[in-house]
């Protein structure tokens, strides 16, 4: 029983802290971009490209998160 509830709070601790720095990192990429858009909006077809394979490299370290509390729930 012990183990069990160790194991719960252990995948909450793992998906608590690895969601912090995806989620401030999306919302930084997003604010320099729009920034970048604002300040020269000729530029915003490239910029718009580059953003979304810069948040999907972003999303990727929660994702590696929730790979890991999985495993640990289920191992």
């Amino acid at each position: 029983m012990q183990l069990e509830v160790l194991k719960y709070v252990a995948a909450a601790i793992v998906m608590g802290l690895g969601s912090i720095a995806p989620a401030l990192a999306e919302g930084n990429v997003g604010a320099k971009a729009m920034e970048a858009i604002g300040r020269n909006p000729e530029a915003s077809d490239k910029i718009s490209s580059l953003i979304f394979v810069t948040m999907a490299i972003c999303e990727s370290t929660g994702i590696y998160s929730l790979v890991i509390a999985l495993i640990i729930l289920f191992a």
